[in-house]
C-alpha cells in the first residue's frame, strides 16, 4: 500500500480544500466558468409532472369526525401500551425506509 502524503509533495488532487476566495470565485470571465445568469435568462418556473403528484392524502373524515367528538367529550380511551406500541412501531418504519 503506497503511503499517504501530506503536504507540499502531496498530488493536486489529494490536497485538503480550504475556503473559497470570493474575489475570485466572482471576478468572472475565466476559462470554464459558467456565465452569470441574469433575471432576464433564468427560467420563469419550473415545469413539474403529473406523474409524480401523490393526489390527496387517503384520510377517512368520517372516522376522524367520530374521534374528535370521543376527544371532546372525553370518552377517547388512551392505553399507555398502545401508545408505546405504536411509537416503538413508527420507529422501526423509519429506520427500516419502508
Amino acid at each position: 500500500m503506497p503511503p499517504i502524503e501530506f503536504g507540499p509533495r502531496a498530488p493536486q488532487a489529494a490536497r485538503a480544500l480550504g475556503a473559497v476566495d470570493l474575489r475570485k470565485a466572482t471576478s468572472g470571465g475565466g476559462a470554464g466558468s459558467p456565465a452569470p445568469v441574469s433575471a432576464d435568462t433564468a427560467p420563469a418556473s419550473v415545469a413539474r409532472s403529473e406523474a409524480l403528484d401523490p393526489g390527496q392524502p387517503p384520510v377517512d373524515t368520517e372516522r376522524v369526525a367520530t374521534i374528535r367528538k370521543a376527544i371532546e367529550t372525553g370518552n377517547y380511551p388512551v392505553i399507555p401500551m398502545r401508545v408505546a406500541d405504536a411509537m416503538i412501531a413508527a420507529g422501526y418504519l423509519l429506520r427500516s425506509g419502508k
